[in-house]
């Protein structure tokens, strides 16, 4: 049973295990950038798929500042709630 309380009022909600999905189950794939985009977006064409993800680069390949250009091999995490977006985590090289 999941407890929420707010200011105003208190929810009180029954979920079964099966049908919650936590922040971190993203879902994992490989993909070939395709496609710079401003404001360090790039879409990414997966592998073996002909599924293009608009993926943005994550936290810390911003901070250590790693460069990404076309045609580049990269890993690309993705929300089960928004299959066309992503976060890219890793460039292989």
């Amino acid at each position: 049973m999941l407890l929420l309380i707010t200011h105003y009022s208190v929810l009180i909600t029954c979920f079964s295990k099966e049908q919650l999905l936590a922040r971190d189950d993203l879902i994992p794939a490989e993909g070939t950038i395709i496609d710079k985009q401003p404001n360090a977006f790039f879409k990414v064409q997966l592998d073996n798929t002909e599924h293009v993800v608009l993926a943005a680069v994550s936290g810390k390949m911003r901070k250590n500042r790693i460069r990404i250009l076309v045609g580049d091999r990269v890993s690309v995490e993705m929300s089960p709630y928004d299959l066309s977006r992503g976060r890219i985590t890793y460039r292989y090289k």
